[in-house]
Protein backbone atom coordinates (compact mmCIF):
# COMPACT_ATOMS: atom_id res chain seq x y z
CA UNK A 1 0.00 0.00 0.00
CA UNK A 2 1.08 3.59 -0.57
CA UNK A 3 2.63 5.63 2.22
CA UNK A 4 0.19 7.31 4.62
CA UNK A 5 0.46 10.71 6.31
CA UNK A 6 -1.91 11.80 9.09
CA UNK A 7 -2.85 15.49 9.19
CA UNK A 8 -3.88 17.39 12.32
CA UNK A 9 -5.50 20.82 12.72
CA UNK A 10 -2.82 23.50 13.05
CA UNK A 11 -5.02 26.60 13.26
CA UNK A 12 -8.53 27.91 13.90
CA UNK A 13 -10.90 27.56 10.95
CA UNK A 14 -11.96 30.86 9.38
CA UNK A 15 -15.05 32.65 10.67
CA UNK A 16 -18.01 31.95 8.38
CA UNK A 17 -21.04 34.25 8.34
CA UNK A 18 -20.00 35.55 11.74
CA UNK A 19 -19.76 32.03 13.26
CA UNK A 20 -16.54 30.61 14.71
CA UNK A 21 -15.95 26.88 15.20
CA UNK A 22 -13.78 26.39 18.29
CA UNK A 23 -10.54 24.44 18.10
CA UNK A 24 -9.61 21.44 20.18
CA UNK A 25 -6.35 22.01 22.08
CA UNK A 26 -3.71 20.16 20.07
CA UNK A 27 -5.91 20.07 16.98
CA UNK A 28 -6.61 16.30 17.18
CA UNK A 29 -2.88 15.55 17.18
CA UNK A 30 -3.59 13.08 20.03
CA UNK A 31 -5.95 10.90 17.99
CA UNK A 32 -3.77 11.41 14.91
CA UNK A 33 -0.81 10.00 16.82
CA UNK A 34 -2.98 7.11 18.07
CA UNK A 35 -3.91 6.33 14.45
CA UNK A 36 -0.33 6.58 13.13
CA UNK A 37 1.06 4.40 15.93
CA UNK A 38 -1.61 1.72 15.44
CA UNK A 39 -1.14 1.57 11.66
CA UNK A 40 2.64 1.33 12.04
CA UNK A 41 2.30 -1.40 14.68
CA UNK A 42 0.33 -3.35 12.07
CA UNK A 43 3.03 -2.94 9.41
CA UNK A 44 1.41 -0.27 7.26
CA UNK A 45 3.71 2.38 5.83
CA UNK A 46 3.11 5.57 7.79
CA UNK A 47 5.43 8.52 7.43
CA UNK A 48 6.01 10.86 10.34
CA UNK A 49 7.61 14.32 10.70
CA UNK A 50 10.09 12.96 13.28
CA UNK A 51 12.57 10.30 12.14
CA UNK A 52 12.23 8.43 15.45
CA UNK A 53 8.89 9.57 16.88
CA UNK A 54 8.49 9.54 20.66
CA UNK A 55 5.31 7.66 21.57
CA UNK A 56 4.53 10.27 24.24
CA UNK A 57 4.84 13.26 21.89
CA UNK A 58 1.72 13.51 19.70
CA UNK A 59 3.18 15.89 17.13
CA UNK A 60 6.08 13.57 16.32
CA UNK A 61 3.51 11.43 14.50
CA UNK A 62 1.34 13.87 12.55
CA UNK A 63 1.77 16.65 10.00
CA UNK A 64 0.08 20.06 10.34
CA UNK A 65 -2.69 20.65 7.78
CA UNK A 66 -0.81 23.63 6.33
CA UNK A 67 1.00 24.04 3.01
CA UNK A 68 4.31 23.49 4.75
CA UNK A 69 3.04 20.38 6.52
CA UNK A 70 1.47 18.84 3.41
CA UNK A 71 4.53 19.63 1.27
CA UNK A 72 6.76 18.02 3.88
CA UNK A 73 4.64 14.86 3.84
CA UNK A 74 4.70 14.77 0.03
CA UNK A 75 8.49 15.12 0.02
CA UNK A 76 8.66 12.09 2.30
CA UNK A 77 6.62 10.11 -0.22
CA UNK A 78 3.06 10.36 1.13
CA UNK A 79 0.39 9.23 -1.34
CA UNK A 80 -2.50 8.82 1.13
CA UNK A 81 -3.57 11.71 3.38
CA UNK A 82 -5.69 10.91 6.42
CA UNK A 83 -7.60 14.11 7.20
CA UNK A 84 -7.82 13.83 10.97
CA UNK A 85 -8.57 17.54 11.09
CA UNK A 86 -11.39 20.05 10.85
CA UNK A 87 -12.16 20.80 7.21
CA UNK A 88 -13.79 23.79 5.53
CA UNK A 89 -14.12 25.25 2.07
CA UNK A 90 -10.76 26.53 0.72
CA UNK A 91 -8.86 24.37 3.22
CA UNK A 92 -5.23 23.97 2.13
CA UNK A 93 -5.76 20.32 1.14
CA UNK A 94 -8.11 21.40 -1.68
CA UNK A 95 -5.22 22.63 -3.82
CA UNK A 96 -3.59 19.18 -3.63
CA UNK A 97 -6.60 17.02 -4.51
CA UNK A 98 -5.69 16.85 -8.21
CA UNK A 99 -2.15 15.59 -7.49
CA UNK A 100 -2.99 11.88 -7.59
CA UNK A 101 -3.21 11.63 -3.82
CA UNK A 102 -5.82 9.52 -2.04
CA UNK A 103 -7.89 10.81 0.88
CA UNK A 104 -9.29 9.29 4.05
CA UNK A 105 -11.94 11.73 5.26
CA UNK A 106 -14.76 13.93 4.05
CA UNK A 107 -14.66 16.55 1.33
CA UNK A 108 -13.89 20.05 2.68
CA UNK A 109 -17.03 21.47 1.05
CA UNK A 110 -19.38 18.97 2.70
CA UNK A 111 -17.88 19.59 6.15
CA UNK A 112 -18.18 23.33 5.59
CA UNK A 113 -21.88 22.94 4.81
CA UNK A 114 -22.93 20.36 7.37
CA UNK A 115 -20.96 21.61 10.38
CA UNK A 116 -23.60 24.36 10.47
CA UNK A 117 -26.37 23.09 12.78
CA UNK A 118 -29.03 25.44 11.38
CA UNK A 119 -28.30 24.42 7.79
CA UNK A 120 -28.07 20.70 8.51
CA UNK A 121 -31.12 20.44 10.74
CA UNK A 122 -33.17 22.38 8.22
CA UNK A 123 -32.10 19.86 5.55
CA UNK A 124 -32.96 16.90 7.79
CA UNK A 125 -36.32 18.34 8.76
CA UNK A 126 -37.25 18.97 5.11
CA UNK A 127 -36.57 15.26 4.48
CA UNK A 128 -38.88 14.13 7.31
CA UNK A 129 -36.04 13.18 9.66
CA UNK A 130 -37.04 13.91 13.28
CA UNK A 131 -35.01 16.69 14.93
CA UNK A 132 -35.78 18.70 18.08
CA UNK A 133 -37.62 22.01 17.68
CA UNK A 134 -35.08 24.80 17.47
CA UNK A 135 -34.49 28.52 17.05
CA UNK A 136 -31.66 30.85 16.11
CA UNK A 137 -30.66 33.62 18.52
CA UNK A 138 -28.36 36.43 17.41
CA UNK A 139 -26.19 38.84 19.34
CA UNK A 140 -28.44 41.73 18.20
CA UNK A 141 -31.75 40.39 19.49
CA UNK A 142 -31.13 38.03 22.38
CA UNK A 143 -32.08 40.43 25.18
CA UNK A 144 -35.54 41.15 23.83
CA UNK A 145 -36.40 38.22 21.57
CA UNK A 146 -39.56 36.28 22.34
CA UNK A 147 -39.15 32.50 22.26
CA UNK A 148 -41.56 30.04 20.71
CA UNK A 149 -39.86 27.16 22.54
CA UNK A 150 -40.69 26.17 26.10
CA UNK A 151 -38.12 25.59 28.84
CA UNK A 152 -36.05 23.56 29.51
CA UNK A 153 -33.86 24.27 26.47
CA UNK A 154 -30.36 23.45 25.30
CA UNK A 155 -28.04 26.28 24.23
CA UNK A 156 -25.37 25.34 21.64
CA UNK A 157 -22.80 26.88 19.31
CA UNK A 158 -23.92 26.74 15.66
CA UNK A 159 -20.59 25.23 14.64
CA UNK A 160 -19.83 23.27 17.75
CA UNK A 161 -17.41 20.57 18.79
CA UNK A 162 -18.81 17.80 20.97
CA UNK A 163 -20.42 19.12 24.13
CA UNK A 164 -18.13 22.16 24.38
CA UNK A 165 -20.26 25.25 25.00
CA UNK A 166 -23.47 23.21 25.35
CA UNK A 167 -25.68 24.11 28.35
CA UNK A 168 -29.10 23.06 29.62
CA UNK A 169 -31.26 26.12 30.37
CA UNK A 170 -34.22 25.96 32.76
CA UNK A 171 -35.68 29.48 32.63
CA UNK A 172 -35.54 32.89 30.96
CA UNK A 173 -33.08 34.40 33.45
CA UNK A 174 -30.67 31.51 32.97
CA UNK A 175 -30.94 31.92 29.21
CA UNK A 176 -30.05 35.62 29.28
CA UNK A 177 -27.23 35.03 31.76
CA UNK A 178 -25.73 32.24 29.62
CA UNK A 179 -26.15 34.19 26.39
CA UNK A 180 -24.37 37.16 27.98
CA UNK A 181 -21.40 34.88 28.66
CA UNK A 182 -21.71 33.11 25.29
CA UNK A 183 -21.49 36.36 23.33
CA UNK A 184 -19.06 38.27 25.58
CA UNK A 185 -16.46 35.47 25.36
CA UNK A 186 -16.80 35.57 21.55
CA UNK A 187 -15.62 31.98 21.14
CA UNK A 188 -18.45 30.86 18.89
CA UNK A 189 -19.42 33.95 16.90
CA UNK A 190 -22.44 36.24 16.78
CA UNK A 191 -25.32 33.73 16.87
CA UNK A 192 -26.37 30.74 18.96
CA UNK A 193 -28.64 27.75 18.52
CA UNK A 194 -31.30 26.70 21.00
CA UNK A 195 -33.42 23.57 20.89
CA UNK A 196 -35.96 21.78 23.04
CA UNK A 197 -34.47 19.61 25.78
CA UNK A 198 -35.38 15.94 25.44
CA UNK A 199 -35.55 14.03 28.71
CA UNK A 200 -35.14 10.46 27.44
CA UNK A 201 -32.13 8.25 26.81
CA UNK A 202 -29.23 9.63 24.78
CA UNK A 203 -27.46 7.45 22.23
CA UNK A 204 -24.77 8.02 19.66
CA UNK A 205 -24.64 6.22 16.32
CA UNK A 206 -21.57 5.97 14.11
CA UNK A 207 -22.51 5.77 10.43
CA UNK A 208 -20.04 4.27 7.97
CA UNK A 209 -19.96 5.21 4.27
CA UNK A 210 -21.04 2.74 1.62
CA UNK A 211 -18.25 0.45 0.41
CA UNK A 212 -16.47 -2.86 0.99
CA UNK A 213 -15.65 -3.90 4.56
CA UNK A 214 -13.99 -6.85 6.24
CA UNK A 215 -16.22 -8.16 9.05
CA UNK A 216 -15.44 -11.46 10.82
CA UNK A 217 -12.99 -12.34 8.03
CA UNK A 218 -15.69 -11.94 5.38
CA UNK A 219 -15.82 -9.26 2.71
CA UNK A 220 -19.15 -7.42 2.88
CA UNK A 221 -20.28 -4.77 0.43
CA UNK A 222 -22.73 -2.10 1.55
CA UNK A 223 -24.40 -0.13 -1.24
CA UNK A 224 -25.69 2.45 1.27
CA UNK A 225 -24.24 3.98 4.44
CA UNK A 226 -24.73 1.70 7.44
CA UNK A 227 -24.81 2.01 11.22
CA UNK A 228 -22.50 0.53 13.80
CA UNK A 229 -24.37 -0.55 16.97
CA UNK A 230 -25.78 2.33 19.03
CA UNK A 231 -23.95 3.42 22.18
CA UNK A 232 -25.86 4.83 25.15
CA UNK A 233 -24.53 7.76 27.19
CA UNK A 234 -25.01 8.07 30.94
CA UNK A 235 -23.69 10.02 33.97
CA UNK A 236 -24.68 13.32 32.38
CA UNK A 237 -23.64 16.59 33.99
CA UNK A 238 -26.72 18.82 34.42
CA UNK A 239 -28.47 17.00 31.60
CA UNK A 240 -25.54 17.19 29.13
CA UNK A 241 -23.02 14.44 28.29
CA UNK A 242 -19.64 15.71 29.54
CA UNK A 243 -16.91 16.66 27.07
CA UNK A 244 -14.64 13.65 26.46
CA UNK A 245 -11.54 15.76 27.12
CA UNK A 246 -12.69 15.81 30.77
CA UNK A 247 -14.35 12.40 31.17
CA UNK A 248 -13.15 9.44 29.07
CA UNK A 249 -16.08 8.04 27.09
CA UNK A 250 -15.51 4.52 28.42
CA UNK A 251 -16.55 5.89 31.83
CA UNK A 252 -19.99 7.12 30.69
CA UNK A 253 -20.86 5.13 27.57
CA UNK A 254 -21.61 1.53 26.58
CA UNK A 255 -23.14 -0.32 23.66
CA UNK A 256 -26.85 -1.05 24.07
CA UNK A 257 -27.87 -4.58 25.08
CA UNK A 258 -28.74 -7.05 22.32
CA UNK A 259 -32.45 -6.69 23.12
CA UNK A 260 -32.26 -2.89 23.01
CA UNK A 261 -30.37 -3.00 19.70
CA UNK A 262 -33.26 -4.94 18.15
CA UNK A 263 -35.97 -2.65 19.52
CA UNK A 264 -38.36 -0.89 17.18
CA UNK A 265 -37.16 2.56 18.35
CA UNK A 266 -33.50 1.81 17.61
CA UNK A 267 -34.16 0.21 14.22
CA UNK A 268 -36.26 3.27 13.34
CA UNK A 269 -33.54 5.75 14.31
CA UNK A 270 -30.97 3.73 12.31
CA UNK A 271 -33.10 4.34 9.20
CA UNK A 272 -33.05 8.09 9.85
CA UNK A 273 -29.28 8.05 10.38
CA UNK A 274 -28.67 6.16 7.14
CA UNK A 275 -30.93 8.57 5.25
CA UNK A 276 -29.07 11.55 6.78
CA UNK A 277 -25.70 10.09 5.75
CA UNK A 278 -26.99 9.56 2.20
CA UNK A 279 -28.25 13.15 2.00
CA UNK A 280 -24.85 14.56 2.86
CA UNK A 281 -22.92 11.96 0.80
CA UNK A 282 -20.44 10.89 3.46
CA UNK A 283 -16.99 9.62 2.46
CA UNK A 284 -15.85 8.63 5.97
CA UNK A 285 -17.57 7.84 9.30
CA UNK A 286 -19.81 10.41 10.91
CA UNK A 287 -21.34 10.32 14.38
CA UNK A 288 -24.96 11.22 15.01
CA UNK A 289 -26.13 11.97 18.55
CA UNK A 290 -29.79 11.22 19.26
CA UNK A 291 -32.05 11.58 22.25
CA UNK A 292 -35.48 10.20 23.08
CA UNK A 293 -38.51 12.14 24.26
CA UNK A 294 -40.71 10.96 27.15
CA UNK A 295 -42.48 8.52 24.82
CA UNK A 296 -39.19 6.90 23.74
CA UNK A 297 -39.10 8.34 20.20
CA UNK A 298 -35.59 9.33 19.13
CA UNK A 299 -34.65 12.66 17.56
CA UNK A 300 -31.33 13.40 15.82
CA UNK A 301 -29.80 16.41 17.55
CA UNK A 302 -26.16 16.58 16.48
CA UNK A 303 -24.44 15.41 13.33
CA UNK A 304 -20.66 15.28 13.80
CA UNK A 305 -18.72 15.29 10.52
CA UNK A 306 -15.45 14.41 12.26
CA UNK A 307 -15.98 11.95 15.09
CA UNK A 308 -13.03 11.54 17.40
CA UNK A 309 -10.84 8.53 16.51
CA UNK A 310 -8.76 8.18 19.64
CA UNK A 311 -7.71 4.66 20.51
CA UNK A 312 -5.66 2.59 22.95
CA UNK A 313 -2.65 2.10 20.69
CA UNK A 314 0.07 3.71 22.81
CA UNK A 315 0.90 2.48 26.33
CA UNK A 316 -0.23 5.72 28.03
CA UNK A 317 -3.55 5.80 26.13
CA UNK A 318 -5.17 2.54 27.22
CA UNK A 319 -8.45 4.21 28.29
CA UNK A 320 -8.88 6.19 25.08
CA UNK A 321 -11.53 4.22 23.18
CA UNK A 322 -13.64 6.65 21.16
CA UNK A 323 -17.42 6.31 20.90
CA UNK A 324 -16.99 4.88 17.40
CA UNK A 325 -14.46 2.30 18.62
CA UNK A 326 -16.79 1.23 21.47
CA UNK A 327 -19.41 0.65 18.81
CA UNK A 328 -17.01 -1.13 16.44
CA UNK A 329 -15.95 -3.60 19.13
CA UNK A 330 -19.54 -4.89 19.19
CA UNK A 331 -19.17 -6.20 15.61
CA UNK A 332 -15.81 -7.80 16.43
CA UNK A 333 -13.44 -5.03 15.33
CA UNK A 334 -10.46 -3.89 17.35
CA UNK A 335 -8.86 -0.45 16.85
CA UNK A 336 -6.79 -1.59 13.87
CA UNK A 337 -9.81 -3.24 12.22
CA UNK A 338 -11.75 0.01 12.49
CA UNK A 339 -8.87 2.08 11.08
CA UNK A 340 -8.11 -0.42 8.33
CA UNK A 341 -11.74 -0.47 7.22
CA UNK A 342 -11.73 3.35 7.21
CA UNK A 343 -8.55 3.26 5.13
CA UNK A 344 -10.24 0.97 2.63
CA UNK A 345 -12.81 3.71 1.89
CA UNK A 346 -10.11 6.13 0.70
CA UNK A 347 -10.98 8.15 -2.37
CA UNK A 348 -9.37 10.41 -4.94
CA UNK A 349 -10.68 13.16 -7.17
CA UNK A 350 -11.72 11.60 -10.48
CA UNK A 351 -10.26 13.34 -13.49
Amino acid sequence: MNKIAILYQAQLPPIKDGIQKPMKPGGYSDSGADIAFELLENNLEVITPAENPNQNNDKDWVFPDTKKGIDSALQKGAKIFWLNTVLYQHHTIESYLDKEIEIVGQTPKSVDNYDDKMFTNSLLKSNNIPIPKNELITIENYNHSSLELEFPLVLKPIRGRGSQGVTKIDNRNELIENLNTFFSENRYGNAAYIEQYLSGQEITISVMPKGKYLINNNDEYFNRPWCLPAVKRFNHNKGIAPYNGIVAVIENSEVLSDDELQSEEILEVYKHCVKSAELIEIRAPIRIDCRANEQGKYFLFDLNMKPNMTGPSRPLRKNQDSLTLLSARKIGWNYFDLLNNMLNQKWKVSR
